[in-house]
């Protein structure tokens, strides 16, 4: 058995696209489908993205519409964009769902910059984590006689220079992420 330190790369790389889905999520003032992407419903005795209870359109800068393809989802589907802490109000017109978005406030943007920061320290953990486990995995490849100690020290700096370099990718998202929230 030897070190496989794609492995780890590719687990790193993951957190950094779960982020990216998180962000997509998070609002900055125009209308945008990706905006509701996270938001489950209640549908069919689990929970579904919206995407799979009806069409997503944004017909306008300030405007989402869903329009559901079961007339008995419409209230669930409301009912999930109301609670999912996005600030959005939407109003029913039989099977279309309106989501009129709203100027963000100063304080409202503050706030989500914040959810971003949390968002993107999240992402940072989950990096540490794996760095953490390939550590692991060449101290018990060392100990086992399978890898050299020089092996050792040139996969754990490999390994640093990984984790580095997702945990700046994340750094570098999170400033683009605030300064599209906070762009007026």
């Amino acid at each position: 058995m030897s070190f496989n330190l794609p492995t780890y790369k590719t687990s790193m790389q993951n957190s950094i696209d779960a982020l990216h889905k998180e962000f997509v999520g998070l609002r900055t003032g125009r209308a945008s489908t990706n905006l509701i992407d996270p938001i489950t419903v209640e549908a069919y005795g689990s929970r579904m993205p919206m995407s799979q209870v009806g069409t997503v359109n944004a017909p306008d800068a300030r405007l989402l519409t869903v329009q559901v393809w079961d007339k008995e989802m419409v209230k669930a589907v409301e009912k999930s964009i109301r609670e999912a802490g996005l600030g959005l109000n939407p109003t029913t017109d039989g099977q279309l769902v309106r989501i009129p978005i709203p100027d963000l406030t100063e304080e409202r943007r503050k706030e989500l910059t914040k959810v971003a920061a949390k968002f993107t320290e999240n992402t940072r953990i989950a990096i540490r984590n794996v760095r953490r486990d390939a550590m692991d995995e060449l101290k018990l490849l060392e100990k086992e006689k399978e890898i050299s100690e020089d092996e050792h020290h040139r996969h754990n700096k490999e390994v640093q220079d990984l984790t580095d370099d997702f945990v700046n990718k994340t750094d570098e998202m999170l400033a683009k992420k605030e300064a599209d929230i906070m762009h007026v």
